[in-house]
């Protein structure tokens, strides 16, 4: 009876410890920066070291709003580097899901088409998901969702001819066009929407010549929430 009684007690435990690490959140990651300060390429080398069923990795990019909903300036031109031009509201909300372990799809947002939305993405939970973004920090709601804020920088003009050289390659953009937005767009929106909440990070990875070192450091460090 005694030994019946001790075989209960210890699968009583087990279940426990096993419900325990079932129902275990999702470590969520913010990352922040400037345009053009390296965002994509650092998830980018950082995805290639993790399987997708251990990171999860979801961009604010895809949650811009049509175009008719984008603000213009006094040339006329639309300012995407709003936090009006991004539906911050679904993206809170969507993160949210995914740590409570449920998948969610989104349609692809496509710069420089005439069909803005492409095909539907799912994006499944995992031990690690990664939100990145210029205005995920501004916004309270996504802000106090994170457990590690990461804000990549560099210097400006580091940015801007990294930008300059991508959107002219890439895009299609005129070199004109691109100092134009810079001037207008990009570092207003920098000063007012990121700069305030670079003091609030937790690590700050410097990406004026490359970021191994950091990505070395956070890989390490996710690994042990897996």
């Amino acid at each position: 009876m005694q030994q019946i009684q001790e075989f209960k007690c210890v699968n009583s435990i087990f279940f426990v410890l096993f419900a325990r690490m079932s129902t275990k959140q999702p470590y969520l990651v913010g990352l922040t920066g400037g345009s053009a300060s390296g965002k994509t390429r650092f998830l980018r080398e950082l995805s290639n070291l993790f399987g997708e069923d251990e990171v999860c990795i979801l961009s604010q990019d895809n949650y811009y709003k049509s175009a008719e909903h984008h603000t213009k300036d006094a040339l006329g031109n639309i300012n995407y580097d709003l936090p009006s031009c991004i539906d911050l509201e679904k993206f809170a909300s969507d993160l949210a899901t995914l740590q409570s372990g449920k998948e969610i799809q989104i349609r692809e947002y496509r710069f420089q088409h005439d069909e803005q939305y492409g095909h539907w993405i799912t994006y499944k939970p995992a031990p690690i998901i990664i939100a990145e973004g210029l205005f995920i920090f501004y916004d309270e709601r996504i802000r106090n969702q994170f457990q590690l804020k990461l804000f990549i920088d560099a210097h400006p003009e580091t940015q801007y001819q990294r930008r300059l050289k991508r959107d002219t390659t890439e895009r299609n953009i005129s070199a004109e066009y691109v100092k134009y937005q810079w001037d207008n767009h990009v570092m207003p929106a920098f000063n007012q929407y990121l700069l305030p909440y670079k003091e609030l990070s937790d690590i700050i990875i410097n990406n004026n010549i490359q970021f191994n070192n950091s990505l070395l450091v956070l890989t390490d460090h996710f690994r042990k929430h897996i």
